[in-house]
């Protein structure tokens, strides 16, 4: 919810004031401590509130109450911090020197890091000593203090007045009219996917997993997103024939999100034997128990959304060896897999393109055929629901009724989100608002964020955490990183099937996710009413725009965001995806600009002091005047071609975490050589995109925590210096991506070294260097999952793996590597993990090992221009697989070659896919 983020954005807000070891300004510590109070006292309020506008189009005007008075809050404090620091530049301009800058420590007048002292408060109005104008002239810096005093002073009462107000809300659940109550305990009778198009195999399955004659009790969950199928199907499976015949009682009962479990007992009893009592829960349990005892059940709890119910109904249940069943729909894949093991689930996933137009077809016409002039626009209707059978149940109930022109079907095309999420009062945003609805509060504005993202756009994992890192809203766990807290919360949502996973990483992290558009649609429609972003669009009205989220979709034209940027003073974040931005936005009170992905942009005005995420793409060379004014700074992605030399003032950015030039050409200067006070850079953990990047024992102390580190060197700064062999004094790097300029003398190279820590390792090295120089170090890491290794040779035309190297491998690509003839492997057990391996440009490679097959775990092989001994060596480690495991193993072998013969086309299959290989 908006107002949970807004509390949590300005305890943001303070905390990063209070911990920064060279704050912009300092805050009185009364005031700290009574603001703090109040904020934490409406949080815990929200995290147990149960809004009575949850249901209804309109925001909860407490709540809006709320998200004004933290903005209020934000507003002052975060004005006094620009004014300070812009006033605090400009006196150094005017005549200052460096000593003046408030990182390097100067006079007591005008250094930031000697106000930390009881002496500096509001109370008092400040003494000369604490002006930060540096001039001075200290009457002007004691009205302005005064003032910023008085204006948050007068927050803190509004807030006050709030927190005065809650009190008087009682924390048991508001009482008021829910017609989702009745709507959810007749879902099934309401339930518009009535036809069981695109179910049938998995019914078949399901039934099957029914009457399997395993006699012990099974627990089989039904798992996947609101509208997907889950009920459905279930349905179809106990009203089966089978299901009626084969099970001596059947019962069905929907749980719902405000489950009554004395209720569900009774209405489990009921059906079990055709009477219902009065008794209290544990009385219940046992007369359940009793009654189910000797006989082969099946209870399906429909519709479940939290353990706790399991936890209570499950003693109720006997497994009495007989072969009963239970089956659980949840949207929860977390609350699935405690149920049972990942096999006995079944997880929905959504329909193929002919299954969802048979269902198209059927809900519209029955059986009738389809008119053939309306065919192509009913299928373009068809595939912007996405396979999702609730939608196109709701959309194909509707065309059923309506008048079949295909002028009338056009305007469903073009509408066809908002009329879905009309049709029958609302029945297809409801069932998907439950699962929003039902979100913790600390999770409620991660999955309204996922609405500023484009339509059907993949979205990568590292960007969703970093824009909710920016934006302030999370709420702080323990000693866990904000980033460690974000990629949970992706995880939950995940887990909760409101983010759907598009690809995965080796090691089970996802890589990038999508969501549904009706979700997508949800999270635009409770946003935009909460006031949590705002979409600017071509038909926005004129005006100022106060909200602090801007949304710039691709489709707004350059005019149109030229003459609204300046209307925008309050805003703190811009997300631009594609398409370019004029100019940069006018708010001083920017955070997060993100638009790395546009065609063009923008000067960078530093003025903008509280910037926290700049990601953005600059037409011109991108300089930084003053870095000393980003005191916030944690992430920076810049998308430019030109190099940009990093002001010697960067290795002063305390709260810096996250560095990506997409160019590898951000040129980091040396630390200063005499400097008083060191930074250590404590949060850095990503550095991506340095070049010629001079690893020093005085660097690598300055960067203790860095994680990921991806960088480019010249033969010269090698030559120079011994920048490679610190990597190994990185501790806890665990991602190196190293390109290597060619050269002829590679002797450097052999200096380099590598930390224990690391999980990933991209190395490109020149074509002269000898791989089996540094292959036993890469071998011996313990937790190495990946390897990628480009050109280099291989001196002696073979490479031996031997024993107890790479333990815990699990994908690996060889690319370009010259002379490579032989590769032996004696003991399979040398990648016991092993499950992807990539061949690329191996031209002399004869064959892979036949050891690699016998890896259990190994489930691709994909080569591109490798001989063709190569390829057929592949396909018989696949042949042998296929006799060892049946006709469809698990392994897939794909092949880009430069030619293809007929013997290698007649050998390709489903798992054996063979094309030719085009080069650029």
């Amino acid at each position: 919810m908006a107002a949970y983020a807004s509390l949590n954005s300005l305890m943001k807000v303070i905390d990063d004031i209070e911990t920064h070891p060279s704050p912009p300004i300092f805050l009185d510590k009364q005031q700290v401590e009574s603001l703090t109070e109040k904020l934490v006292f409406l949080q815990e309020f929200l995290e147990s509130y149960d809004s009575p506008y949850a249901y209804s189009d309109e925001a909860d005007p407490l709540e809006m109450r709320i998200v004004d008075a933290a903005h209020v809050a934000e507003d002052v404090i975060e004005s006094y911090i620009i004014d300070t620091m812009l006033l605090s530049a400009a006196a150094t301009d005017d005549g200052g020197s460096e000593d003046d800058n408030y990182d390097d420590g100067g006079s007591d007048g005008d250094n930031y890091d000697d106000g930390g002292s009881d002496d500096y408060n509001y109370d008092d109005g400040g003494s000369e000593d604490d002006n930060y104008d540096g001039d001075g002239d200290g009457d002007g810096e004691e009205i302005s203090c005064i003032h910023f005093y008085q204006d948050l002073q007068n927050v803190i009462e509004e807030i006050d007045w709030l927190k005065k107000e809650v009190a008087g809300i009682t924390r048991e659940k508001v009482v008021h009219q829910r017609n989702v109550a009745g709507f959810r305990s007749s879902s099934t009778e309401k339930n518009p996917i009535n036809i069981m198009v695109g179910f049938d195999g998995v019914l078949l399955q399901l039934l099957g997993r029914l009457t399997d004659g395993n006699t012990n009790l099974q627990i089989i969950p039904i798992v996947g997103m609101g509208g997907i199928g889950k009920t459905t199907l279930a349905q179809g499976a106990f009203e089966h024939k089978l299901i009626q015949d084969h099970f001596d009682i059947c019962v069905w009962t929907a749980i719902s999100q405000d489950y009554n479990i004395v209720e569900t007992l009774r209405q489990v009893l009921s059906q079990a034997r055709g009477d219902s009592s009065s008794m209290d829960e544990k009385d219940l349990q046992v007369e359940l128990h009793k009654c189910l005892w000797g006989r082969r059940y099946l209870i399906i709890l429909d519709d479940m959304w939290s353990i706790d119910v399991w936890d209570r109904l499950k003693f109720s249940f006997p497994d009495c060896g007989d072969g009963s069943r239970i089956v659980v729909t949840t949207r929860m894949s977390n609350l699935a897999a405690h149920l049972t093991d990942s096999y006995s689930v079944f997880k929905m996933g959504f329909l193929d393109e002919a299954s969802s137009w048979t269902l198209f077809s059927k809900t519209v016409l029955g059986e009738q055929s389809f008119p053939t002039q309306l065919e192509k626009i009913g299928r373009k209707i068809v595939e912007k629901c996405n396979g999702l059978p609730l939608a196109i149940a709701v959309i194909g109930g509707l065309m059923a009724k309506s008048e079949p022109t295909p002028e009338y079907w056009e305007h469903i095309k073009e509408n066809l989100s908002s009329i879905v999420n009309s049709e029958n009062d609302d029945y297809c945003l409801r069932i998907l608002k439950l699962s929003y609805d039902q979100l913790p509060a600390y999770l409620k504005p991660c999955f309204l964020y996922m609405g500023v993202f484009g339509e059907d756009s993949v979205i990568s994992a590292t960007t969703i955490v970093e824009l909710w890192v920016s934006e302030g809203f999370l709420k702080p766990i323990d000693n866990k990183s904000f980033t460690d807290i974000a990629r949970e919360c992706l995880k939950e949502l995940v887990d909760r099937n409101l983010i759907l996973v598009h690809k995965l990483g080796i090691l089970g992290n996802i890589k990038s996710c999508k969501i549904h558009d009706l979700l997508r649609d949800l999270s635009m429609k409770e946003a935009q009413m909460q006031r949590f972003f705002y979409v600017l669009r071509e038909q926005s009205p004129q005006g100022v725009i106060s909200q602090h989220r801007i949304v710039i979709p691709t489709s707004t034209s350059k005019e149109k965001i030229r003459d609204s940027l300046d209307s925008m003073s309050h805003a703190r974040s811009y997300v631009r995806h594609k398409g370019g931005v004029p100019k940069l936005p006018n708010s001083r009170f920017l955070r997060t600009l993100y638009a790395y992905d546009s065609r063009y942009v923008y000067s960078y005005s530093f003025e903008n002091v509280n910037s926290r995420c700049l990601a953005f793409r600059p037409v011109c060379k991108f300089v930084i005047p003053s870095i000393n004014l980003l005191w916030n700074l944690h992430t920076l992605i810049i998308s430019c071609i030109k190099d940009f030399i990093a002001p010697i003032e960067i290795w002063k950015t305390h709260k810096l975490r996250h560095v990506n030039f997409l160019y590898r050409n951000l040129r980091l200067p040396d630390p200063p050589s005499i400097d008083n006070d060191i930074v250590i850079m404590k949060n850095l953990e990503v550095l991506k995109g340095v070049n010629d990047f001079s690893l020093s024992e005085d660097v690598v102390n300055r960067i203790p925590n860095i994680k990921k580190l991806k960088m480019e060197c010249r033969a010269e700064l090698l030559e120079r210096v011994n920048c490679l062999g610190y990597l190994q004094c990185l501790t806890k790097l665990e991602s190196l991506h190293l390109v290597v300029d060619h050269f002829d003398d590679t002797k450097c190279l052999l200096k380099m070294s590598f930390p224990p820590s690391l999980k990933k390792v991209y190395l490109c090295l020149p074509t002269y260097f000898e791989w089996e120089e540094i292959l036993q170090a890469l071998g011996s890491l313990p937790v190495l999952h990946k390897l990628e290794l480009y050109f280099g040779l291989f001196r002696t035309g073979k490479w031996e793996t031997i024993e107890d190297q790479f333990p815990s491998l699990k994908s690996l690509k060889l690319s370009g590597c010259r002379n490579l003839k032989n590769w032996t492997v004696f003991e399979s057990s040398h990648f016991p993990l092993l499950q992807e391996l990539r061949l690329g440009m191996l031209q002399e490679l004869k064959e892979i090992p036949s050891e690699i097959g016998e890896i259990a775990t190994l489930r691709s092989i994909d080569l591109e221009c490798c001989t063709g001994s190569a390829v057929l060596s592949a396909k018989r480690i696949l042949d042998e697989q296929e006799d060892s495991y049946g006709e469809q193993p698990d392994l897939h072998v794909r092949a880009n070659v430069l030619e293809i013969d007929m013997a290698l086309q007649r050998l390709a299959s489903s798992n054996f896919q063979v094309k030719r290989s085009v080069i650029m």
